[in-house]
């Protein structure tokens, strides 16, 4: 029965995702994300079939393991890109040393303002990279992973949904200042809007989402702790 229950689990997520991603496709409208859409049609059919988190989670979760392979495969269009990529290695790692360093402060200064709870803080500092090494990162420093993947799909969205605004607002026009901003600032969602823009824009995003992943594991076992030894009572 719960083998049953599991596949059922799994097959309600898939569609879910597929249905959402047909409507994104369709009407191209970011609100229409399947990382948002996904998220709240599950809740509700959850709420409405009176199926407990864990029950549902415990044939699901096998779906999570796929992010791990799915960051990997960001290096495919990197490898393709490798000669512009060393050209603009410098502006890379400084644009995204500063970009990871200003989200782990901002996010430090946030928490402290609205007055969060250790454990809200320690979740929320590593929002601004991919899902998976957010929630490790989390779980390292004191955080509640499952907490931090929420901030993260925020961050996400938010990124996804106002960067494309932003970038006609400054006028950037180089593909690769565009890429490295979306992947920086919305990690999977922006790569993923990025590549709508096209295949040089996704690639510089990828590289900001991998390289700012590494950046925030050294700052957030680094600068985070003086932060936090020195700022929170």
């Amino acid at each position: 029965m719960s083998l049953v229950l599991n596949i059922v689990n799994i097959a309600i997520t898939c569609f879910v995702y597929w249905l959402s991603k047909a409507c994104y496709v369709r009407w191209k409208n970011v609100l229409l994300s399947p990382i948002l859409i996904s998220p709240i049609v599950l809740i509700v059919l959850l709420l409405l079939s009176h199926t407990p988190y864990h029950t549902y989670i415990n044939g699901a979760k096998c779906l999570t393991y796929l992010l791990g392979p799915a960051t990997v495969a960001f290096a495919v269009p990197m490898y393709k890109h490798i000669n512009l990529v060393k050209r603009h290695l410098s502006e890379i790692i400084f644009s995204v040393t500063a970009g990871s360093a200003s989200a782990i402060v901002s996010s430090f200064l946030y928490a402290l303002w609205m007055d969060l709870s250790t454990a809200l803080t320690t979740s929320l500092v590593p929002r601004s990279i991919t899902t998976p090494v957010a929630m490790d990162i989390s779980k390292n420093i004191g955080g509640i992973p499952t907490l931090t993947a929420v901030f993260v799909i925020i961050t996400g969205i938010t990124g996804a949904v106002v960067g494309p605004s932003l970038i006609r607002l400054l006028r950037i026009e180089k593909s690769t200042a565009k890429g490295l901003m979306l992947g920086m600032s919305a990690h999977g969602a922006g790569t993923s809007k990025a590549f709508e823009m096209g295949e040089l824009e996704g690639t510089f995003a990828s590289i900001a989402m991998i390289v700012a992943a590494i950046i925030t594991i050294i700052l957030a076992f680094t600068i985070f702790p003086v932060l936090r030894s020195e700022l929170m009572f």
